[in-house]
């Protein structure tokens, strides 16, 4: 059987492709691979180089590793493309995402997938991703993309949009990490628990979430949580992320009767109830992260470059499993081996009570077929109305892009449930045209400058 080509995209996030590239080599049938690198920062790509040059001298298998700094040339008759990039990085784009809303006290958590900051995210990321369809068109058409970037509904929506051809899911490690978190919070082990989670990316629910007993039967574990949250003991710091407070998840549970998959800190600001101007009381009694993100990205930059040079120093690289899918599904589509993973793709029915064209978050199955979406039919109500509130977001994020109409910005901003609850009409379009004014550069031309630079 012929090796696999895998190309990476955004090979330069270094920690993300060690650890994609580390489960693949694992898996016998991909052993072989080859894995091709390409980043425009060329310091960037040669650290990746190494380390990928290590994991397979740790490994002891036959992988071999290319680098480009050209896309097209990258991907040409590659079977997988793996996309793991951050458009603007963490200076400037997610500073501008964070300072300039502050400027109007409207403040966020991590500003990476919907509101004012997932909106300029998404703007500055999709024409990219689509430069990547276009490439994939003429030189790896068949090719599969794996695509790891935020905003992921609004990115995979917009592929299936301008790029229906594109084989492509959008992957997160929300819903399988948030169910052994949960396992952690119960004291089961993880292996125990089954679930069935559907809805979007961040805003999935699992419709079951369940303990396999004894006689081979299931235990419904609803009221354990709710049990555990009514008394205090719940919810603890997980293990998993010891950081992470999840009042707001579970205060939510017990609004909805349904858990979601996506953390606390995302959670808060993709609702209206939990950040208010003038309501620390709020802020202190969910444990509200604000400002989590460029926290987060200014700790993994200062780890990164310790890491670094580790990893250059070291003759061996420890190698372990991580819990993303991207191996799982090479290796079905390589082989047929059948496996489930929890995709981003267009909707087409799959949820029959949200939008045909949305991207949703569901169950897959995964075999030399390809990635194929299991049928849900309709989720409970409540959490439709939730969900929709974020999908009008990124309709209109989508809309903006597609048409290159930048009213549909002002009109995406609007519709944020957040934003729309902290700022009035006039503050919020002052604020759209603020942030595209800084971004500049970073986004596509139609988007760029503000109303009044328009007129005149």
């Amino acid at each position: 059987m012929a090796n696999p080509k895998i190309t990476f995209i955004g090979a330069g996030s270094a920690v993300f492709m060690k650890n994609i590239v580390g489960d693949i080599l694992q898996r016998p049938a991909l052993a072989g691979a080859t894995v091709r690198l390409m980043d425009i920062n060329p310091t960037r790509l040669e650290e990746s180089e190494i380390i990928a040059r290590k994991l397979i001298s740790t490994l002891g298998v036959s992988a071999t590793v290319e680098t480009y700094s050209n896309q097209r040339q990258a991907l040409d008759g590659t079977n997988f493309v793996v996309v793991c990039f951050q458009i603007g990085g963490y200076e400037p784009s997610t500073v501008i995402d964070f300072d300039v809303p502050k400027k109007y006290n409207l403040r966020q958590t991590i500003a990476d997938t919907l509101g004012v900051g997932g909106i300029m995210r998404g703007l500055r990321t999709v024409p990219h991703l689509w430069s990547i369809c276009e490439d994939m068109l003429q030189v790896a058409p068949e090719a599969i993309m794996l695509q790891y970037v935020n905003p992921m509904a609004i990115n995979t929506w917009a592929i299936a949009e301008k790029y229906p051809t594109i084989k492509q899911v959008g992957l997160c490690h929300s819903v399988q990490g948030t169910a052994m978190e949960l396992a952690e919070d119960l004291d089961i082990p993880y292996e125990e628990i089954r679930y069935r989670s559907a809805g979007i990316n961040h805003m999935a629910f699992y419709l079951k979430f369940e303990h396999r007993q004894k006689d081979g039967s299931y235990k419904d574990l609803y009221p354990a949580l709710l049990a555990g949250y009514a008394s205090g003991k719940a919810p603890k710091p997980s293990k998993w992320n010891p950081r992470q407070n999840n009042k707001v998840r579970y205060e939510m549970l017990t609004r909805l009767g349904y858990f979601v998959t996506e953390s606390s800190e995302h959670f808060a600001e993709y609702t209206p109830y939990f950040i208010k101007e003038g309501r620390e009381d709020l802020i202190a009694k969910f444990g509200v992260p604000l400002d989590e993100y460029p926290k987060r990205c200014i700790e993994q930059i200062a780890r990164w470059k310790k890491t670094s040079e580790d990893y250059k120093k070291a003759d061996r690289i420890e190698v372990a499993q991580s819990k993303e899918y991207a191996s799982s599904i090479v290796n079905s589509v390589w082989t047929g081996e059948p496996s489930v993973i929890y995709g981003n793709l267009r909707n087409n029915g799959v949820i029959t009570n949200l939008p045909y064209n949305a991207a949703v978050e569901v169950p897959c199955l995964v075999d030399d077929n390809g990635i194929q979406p299991t049928y849900i039919g309709d989720l409970p109500p409540q959490l439709t109305a939730l969900i929709r509130t974020n999908i009008n977001v990124q309709e209109l994020t989508v809309a903006a892009l597609m048409t290159e109409n930048r009213e549909h910005i002002y009109h995406a901003a609007m519709l944020d449930p957040h934003t729309a609850a902290e700022l009035d009409l006039e503050q919020i379009w002052n604020l759209v045209d603020d942030l595209t004014e800084a971004h500049g550069s970073m986004l596509p031309q139609w988007a760029r400058g503000s109303r009044k630079q328009r007129v005149a």
